[in-house]
């Protein structure tokens, strides 16, 4: 900013007033907690950079039905995201899937994925005994990691269960979810009960078998009916916050009050005064927002490295789809189709006067793919699609292609320790959190903890004036 170009400013004097930068999911959560816990006079603004709320959330109307086009669905088997949900009046909206299990796909043949495991590693090695050699290797009885340590995801299955294991069953789960290189992925950011486990277990298989989820009967995952963009409507709504469209957060000034934070448009920036300020975007736009702040902070952030993935929709009059939620496939299978799932047999309430199928395209270090344009990579994931089910597949009567750029981020091996060294850093000054993804894990529910977090800690933060909605 010239200093030839003053800051416009804006701001009620004499209220609390928090800023969230980011109005993704993480977001617009940390704001319905600000104003649960800083009560019904605060000013609660959201700036979010794009001209939408919901971040990676994002329904659209295909093939006349709700369609996500983004994330896809809620943990159910965590507490926090159908809590929200509740919390927003979305309680009786709760949809959960079929049941139907996914395959695998193998030289061509959708076969089962084996039952009995964490995230594709085996609690014994004979459930997954079809489909990968899985004999564990001999160990030296001390238990697989000391506190602290971490290691990649790959280098811990390789060395315990072999390459199979890895390739077959623990890669294709993990490219699902994170789009990642195994070998990069760190075993405590991606699974923190089990590297727990594995302070205390000198093989692999005991350690998934303590901590694997018994079967309960209850969905592990759920979504909502109409489409995810109702939470986050919903959500931003019963915050009552000041949602900022279009306003990209340039700078962080400290002050002996609070905050300053410029906004706006570079030619002319507006400055907004805040008690405290929630950092909820990703990585690399929060490590320059915290440059000046905490060097230790942004550093520990700049090194989120992220991956890009692509996704193709497809509806269908008439298709022989298999009774499953769906697919993944091995990389070694040399597939641009990483996973597909059925979205029509996955979730009843779409309903089945079309047949609906979600494919995901890309891996870390593949970001080129999303530089065809749409009628490839559709042609692309079609012919693929074809190949898994194993038939030459009718034209669609719709579909769409969908980018999401450097939408997963990937959490090396030491991630934890990093954050923990960067929120530490940051606790030096009074008034600032971090949240999201980029810090505190993938997925729907992760965010929304993430997001409530941050706000606790930004109200904790706060004088006891500001702070207790008693006064």
């Amino acid at each position: 900013m010239s200093p030839m170009t003053p800051a416009r400013v804006t701001g009620t004097p004499g209220r609390t007033r928090v800023l969230v930068a980011g109005g993704g999911i993480t977001g617009i959560a940390a704001a319905h907690r600000l104003r649960e816990l800083l009560g019904p006079d605060a000013e609660i603004i959201v700036a979010e950079q794009s001209m939408r709320l919901g971040g990676k959330i994002r329904t659209a109307d295909f093939a006349g039905r709700p369609v996500e086009t983004g994330a896809e669905s809620l943990l159910a088997a965590r507490p926090e995201a159908v809590a929200l949900a509740r919390a927003v009046g979305l309680g009786d909206a709760i949809v959960h899937p079929s049941g139907l299990k996914p395959a695998l796909s193998l030289g061509g043949e959708l076969v089962d994925f084996p039952a009995g495991h964490m995230m594709g590693i085996p609690g014994d090695p004979a459930d997954v005994a079809a489909i990968a050699n899985a004999k564990e290797r001999p160990d030296n009885g001390l238990p697989i990691l000391e506190p602290g340590q971490d290691m990649s995801v790959g280098e811990l299955v390789r060395s315990r269960l072999g390459d199979e294991v890895l390739d077959r069953l623990v890669a294709p789960m993990l490219g699902g979810v994170y789009a990642g290189d195994v070998d990069r992925l760190s075993v405590r950011a991606v699974m923190p009960q089990l590297a727990a486990a594995l302070e205390r277990h000198a093989r692999l298989t005991e350690a998934v078998a303590e901590v694997k989820r018994p079967a309960t009967g209850k969905p592990v995952f759920a979504t909502i009916d109409g489409g995810l963009d109702r939470l986050v409507t919903a959500t931003s709504a019963a915050a009552r916050a000041e949602i900022r469209l279009g306003m990209t957060v340039r700078e962080l000034r400290q002050t002996p009050t609070g905050w300053e934070v410029i906004t706006g448009p570079v030619p002319d920036p507006i400055k907004v005064t805040a008690d405290a300020v929630v950092v909820a975007v990703p990585a690399s736009p929060a490590a320059q927002l915290l440059r000046a702040v905490s060097p230790e902070a942004a550093a520990a952030l700049s090194g989120v490295p992220y991956a890009s993935v692509a996704l193709a929709a497809f509806a269908f009059d008439r298709v022989d789809l298999p009774e499953r939620s769906g697919f993944l496939t091995p990389a070694s299978e040399g597939k641009t189709v990483k996973a597909a799932t059925f979205s029509s047999k996955k979730w009843p309430h779409l309903g089945r006067r079309r047949q609906i199928v979600r494919v995901s395209m890309g891996r870390l270090g593949e970001e080129a793919l999303l530089q065809y344009d749409d009628a490839t990579l559709a042609k692309t994931a079609l012919r693929e699609l074809g190949e898994h089910l194993g038939q030459r597949l009718p034209e669609p009567v719709d579909q769409r292609v969908d980018r999401w750029g450097g939408a997963l981020p990937q959490y090396t091996p030491g991630h934890g320790a990093r954050v923990a060294a960067a929120r530490e850093a940051l606790a030096r000054h009074r008034g600032i959190a971090i949240a999201g993804a980029a810090v505190d894990g993938v997925g729907i529910a992760a965010c929304i903890a993430s997001g409530r977090a941050a706000a606790e800690q930004t109200a904790a933060s706060l004088t006891p004036a500001k702070h207790d909605p008693a006064d």
